[in-house]
């Protein structure tokens, strides 16, 4: 039983009580009379932790799993589909983060009803004390903190939903492996870079090489692009890099 709980990431008084109320109970027993679990046995183990992973609570899963109607492939299925829906809410996150990481910093006049409805649950503020530090003396930041100011929901819903276009765009040309140097995403870069012009402030060529290499040169930005897509933050990186040399060289 310890060798399966290390396998799983789950500790060997989780498999007990998994056994204790019927969810998962070892089916094989060794010559000696210890408790052996089968390959079914851990093929439901596994079941069991991806149906957790994607909160659902004990009972239901006991539910599912006996459910005499469902075989390996309505499992697939289902799991498919709601991870596609988390993805679905990530992505929505990210564009949330991005607005969020600029909004806070300037003088934003929303309600707290309507910076939940804007921002989720994200906390911007962790964030304003490291901007002001990094940019609080630009032009950039103080032609941010102008424009904003007169910002109402309907703008920042607007501005959220337009990030979120861009990145849907991005993960579907990285999925499609278009390279991130080819014509068509670059112009999914100049998007980028024109949609913080429009928004925020005057964003050149240079300011935006430098939000790349910030992209994968800081842990949170990352983190926050790879939670959408594995290789997001240095494909958008490298995208927004040979863009740049583009219009430089123009």
């Amino acid at each position: 039983m310890g060798r399966v709980a290390r396998l799983a990431g789950v500790t060997v008084r989780t498999l007990h009580h998994y056994d204790e109320i019927g969810l998962l109970s070892p089916s094989e027993r060794t010559q000696a009379g210890y408790r052996r679990y089968s390959d079914a046995d851990l093929e439901r183990l596994q079941q069991v932790l991806f149906y957790r992973e994607l909160g659902f609570g004990l009972e239901e899963i006991t539910a599912i799993l006996d459910d005499p109607g469902s075989d390996e492939m309505t499992h697939l299925r289902r799991q498919h589909e709601l991870l596609m829906a988390r993805l679905d809410r990530l992505r929505d996150m990210v564009a949330a983060v991005e607005v969020a990481m600029e909004a806070r910093t300037m003088n934003i006049t929303l309600t707290p009803e309507e910076r939940f409805e804007v921002f989720g649950g994200f906390r911007p503020e962790r964030y304003e004390a490291e901007v002001r530090r990094r940019w609080g003396g630009t032009r950039e930041y103080a032609e941010s903190r102008r424009r904003v100011a007169s910002y109402t929901k309907d703008d920042w819903l607007r501005l959220r939903d337009e990030a979120a276009l861009i990145t849907e765009e991005l993960v579907a040309a990285m999925k499609a492996g278009l390279p991130a140097d080819g014509e068509a995403v670059m112009e999914l870069a100049e998007r980028h870079r024109e949609h913080i012009s429009r928004w925020f402030y005057e964003c050149t060529p240079a300011i935006h090489r430098c939000l790349g290499e910030l992209y994968v040169g800081d842990a949170r930005f990352t983190e926050t692009l790879e939670s959408v897509a594995s290789g997001l933050a240095a494909y958008l990186s490298e995208a927004i890099e040979a863009n740049a040399d583009r219009r430089e060289g123009a």
